[in-house]
This record gives C-alpha cells, sequence and structure tokens, in this order.
C-alpha cells in the first residue's frame, strides 16, 4: 500500500468519536443453540450419578435491569469454590460487563437458593466470566466442582455429561460424547457429541467421575449432536488468576479491548507467517489462504454456461468472538473471483467488470462501529508488476479503542476480457496490523511466469 493511501486513511479516521454511548443489544442467552423442539433422551444411570454428585454446585445466572426484577439474559454456572466462585459464559453476563450501572447479576439453585452475583473478571477470547456471590457464607457447604487435571486428557468416545437450566425450565443433564478438538479453529473449542440447548451456556461438562473437562458455549443448528464446550484450562486460569479480584463497578470496554488487541496480535503473525496458497488460474497469482484455522469453498458457472465466465473461492474463519449480541470480532475472510470474458468481447465485459467491483459494500455507521473511511487508487509495486484497482477500508470500534475493522478490495487491470478481483475482511484488528495485512495481501497478486498473451 501506498504511503498516499495510509495517509488519507489516517486523516479520515482521526475525526472518528469512540465515546458515542451503547444501546443495549438482544438478551445474550446463549450462541446458535440447538432448537427448542430437539429431543432430549433421558440420562443413564452414570448420568444420574454425575447430576445426583454436581446439582448443589450448579446454578441458574440472570441479568436484571436493575430498576426492576425483569430478566435481560439466562444462563447456567457452577461453583469452583467453597468461597462462592462461579464460572459461566462471558456472553451469558455481557449485558452486565458493558453497562454495569444499569443491569445487575443473580443466582439461583435447583432447590431454591437465591442471591446476589458479583463479576469479577472476564476472558472474552474464551467466553469465559468469573463471578463471586455477594454473600458466600450460605454456599460454603455446597462444596464445589473440581477440574480434571490436565495429566489426563480425554479419550475419542469419552462420556461427558453437560448441565445447565436449558430453556429456563428446569436444571437437566444432557449425555454425550468427546469428539476432540474442532478443526481449524483458532480459538481451542471442544466438538461435543450432544444437544446443547438455549440457557445452558456457561453451565459445567462432566467426566464420569464429576470433574469438569470443559464450559457450554454453542451448538449448530445446522446439526444435530454439533456442539461445543470451551477447554476446562482457560477457566481454570481465569479463577486462579482473580479469585481475590474486587468487584467490576465501571465499564469494561478498557479490558476487553486489551484483550482483543493481544488476540488480533497473535492472530495476525499466525497469519502472516502462513504462505498464500494459490488459486490455479492460468494468468495469476491470486491470494488464497491456507485453511489451518479457515475453511474454504469455491464454485463455478455450470458447463456450458455462455456469456461471462467465473470461478470463486471463499475462506472464512469459523471462530468469533462474542463482545454483545449485535457484535462478533476476532475473524478473518478472504474470497476471489476470477472472470473470462472473451465471449462477451471487451465493451461488455468492462462494463459487467466495472458493476462487479463497484457493487461492493462496506457496511454503514452504527453503534459499535464508524461509518467506513475508504481510500481507492491503483497500485502497481514496479515496472513490471501486475496493475491493480485497489479499495481498502477501515471502520472504528467506537467503544473499544485501538480496534478496527479492515476491507481491502482488488481487481486486476492488465486485460481486456479477462481479470480477477479479491476481497479481505479482517474484523478487529490494530491500526498498524490493518496496515500489515492490506500490504500481504495485495502482494499476493501477480502475474504468473510465462503468463499468457493479454486478451
Amino acid at each position: 500500500m501506498h504511503a498516499s493511501q495510509r495517509a488519507a486513511l489516517a486523516a479520515a479516521l482521526t475525526a472518528f468519536s469512540l465515546g458515542a454511548p451503547a444501546q443495549p443489544g438482544p438478551p445474550a442467552g446463549a450462541l446458535p443453540a440447538a432448537p427448542a423442539a430437539s429431543a432430549v433422551l433421558p440420562p443413564s444411570a452414570g448420568g444420574q450419578r454425575v447430576y445426583d454428585s454436581a446439582r448443589q454446585r450448579l446454578v441458574q445466572v440472570r441479568t436484571l435491569l436493575r430498576s426492576q426484577d425483569s430478566q435481560a439474559s439466562v444462563g447456567s454456572g457452577f461453583l469452583v469454590s467453597t468461597e462462592g466462585h462461579f464460572i459461566t459464559n462471558y456472553h451469558v453476563v455481557s449485558m452486565m460487563a458493558m453497562q454495569p450501572q444499569r443491569y445487575r447479576l443473580v443466582y439461583s439453585t435447583d432447590d431454591g437458593q437465591r442471591g446476589a452475583l458479583q463479576l469479577l473478571a472476564v476472558d472474552v477470547v474464551n467466553d469465559l466470566a468469573l463471578l463471586r456471590a455477594a454473600e458466600p457464607a450460605p454456599l460454603a457447604a455446597r462444596g464445589l466442582l473440581q477440574f480434571r487435571p490436565a495429566q489426563q486428557p480425554l479419550g475419542r468416545g469419552e462420556r461427558i455429561f453437560s448441565l445447565g437450566n436449558p430453556l429456563d425450565v428446569g436444571f437437566a443433564v444432557v449425555e454425550g460424547a468427546f469428539n476432540g478438538m474442532v478443526e481449524r479453529s483458532f480459538v481451542p473449542t471442544i466438538f461435543f457429541g450432544g444437544s446443547l440447548s438455549s440457557g445452558m451456556s456457561g453451565g459445567p461438562a462432566l467426566d464420569d467421575r464429576g470433574r469438569v473437562i470443559g464450559v457450554n458455549v454453542a451448538s449448530r443448528r445446522d446439526g444435530e449432536q454439533v456442539s461445543f464446550l470451551v477447554p476446562a484450562a482457560p477457566a481454570q486460569a481465569l479463577f486462579e488468576a482473580h479469585r481475590g479480584a474486587p468487584p467490576v463497578t465501571q465499564p469494561m470496554e478498557g479490558e476487553i479491548a486489551r484483550q482483543l488487541l493481544a488476540h488480533q496480535q497473535r492472530l495476525t503473525d499466525a497469519f502472516m507467517a502462513q504462505p498464500w496458497r494459490q488459486a490455479g488460474h492460468a494468468r495469476y497469482a491470486i491470494p488464497v489462504p491456507q485453511e489451518d484455522f479457515m475453511r474454504c469453498w469455491g464454485g463455478s458457472t455450470p458447463p456450458g454456461s455462455r456469456g461471462l465466465e467465473f470461478e470463486r473461492s471463499d475462506c472464512a474463519m469459523d471462530s468469533r468472538i462474542y463482545i454483545d449480541g449485535s457484535l462478533l470480532t476476532g475473524h478473518f475472510s478472504v474470497r476471489h473471483e476470477a472472470y473470462d470474458g472473451r465471449a462477451l468481447g471487451a465493451l461488455r465485459f468492462a462494463e459487467r467488470y466495472s458493476g462487479s467491483f463497484q457493487n461492493e459494500g462496506f457496511g454503514g455507521k452504527t453503534r459499535q462501529l464508524t461509518a467506513p473511511a475508504c481510500h481507492e487508487g491503483e497500485v502497481k509495486e514496479g515496472p513490471d508488476a501486475l496493475p491493480l484497482r485497489s479499495v481498502i477500508c477501515l471502520r472504528a470500534y467506537r467503544k473499544l479503542p485501538g480496534l478496527y475493522d479492515m476491507s481491502v478490495l482488488a481487481a486486476t487491470l492488465d486485460a481486456r476480457t479477462v481479470g480477477a478481483q479479491g476481497r479481505f475482511d479482517a474484523h478487529g484488528v490494530s491500526w498498524d496490523n490493518a496496515m500489515r495485512l492490506a500490504d500481504h495481501y495485495l502482494k499476493g497478486f501477480a502475474w504468473l511466469p510465462n503468463k499468457p498473451a493479454s486478451h
């Protein structure tokens, strides 16, 4: 990227306000969960035994408006100390984390005990939160759930028992299996072969000895018995690091931004350390990412099609970091389309090719993000380099300082009836890493050696 592009973007972004008041989002509940109508099989004898031994340490966690008792979100949690410490998901308590003056937290047990909760710390990357009872003494006799030692890894197919309060209808146990770690996920996640429902978020997943191996977090709506758990290790680390922390009384945007900045640095470094794959185009080198933590899908015009022909590739990360109901961040996506318009002729191809480029959108101003600041120009690194038309856009996070969404759009300009267009989106990156990633992407476009003659 040229210095003029960077300067233009910097000038445009200096006027952005980062302090606009946030509005409440929809109830957090759970991330994508199984449909409410999913059948839940009765637990086995092992499931009954595990539930009976853990039920006293299981709670429902509710977020309430301070001005009234109406609930804004519902999830689950579990005791990890005799001093009243609980683990749950960050997304269950996200409204409290962002607006503690407006919301409060309460818990209830399966035998009707209730009490107020304090938020101590969050780990937004792993979707975890540490809570403590405001009055811990009444909970001391309930004991705690122990974490399974890291030296005893789970075996594929090992039985897992997930506990929580699904759909706010009562405490339950769901039996399933450990199916290994989710493949190509940048954030370590357990693949649980069981049906988690909304409201079970933050509840414990236990082995057959009642030890915590993970924390319920999400399930896929487009599949059956495909659910996900946060591994126990980051939950245990959060508890050990912050068990003595004071209660949160001010919005946590600064701490959340700090965690996201650390995450995006790891992600950017890992992404840029991988060489680009090539798209298999006869004329151009087109940057396609490795699939270590992304999934790529392809498509093309049907055989025998007339007119404009194209091939398309879409690559995206599965993992997203939940901030609130209207903002998911911490992920990249890359796509491209290669066009062949020799059957159309130069004028009709130019019209279609230019229209495709101009139809790309970059979003508008929201309560979370500023309007995009964009710069368009031609990029050519040297006299023999592939000429590109490019647009780079940045949107600043209004309440998470130092973070941006970045989009780069590129199109080849060397031929009259063939061309390639690509787009790279990075959500939740620093300014410096946005510039690094844009340069890295644009430099992935090049002529291939012995390219065919220009059309």
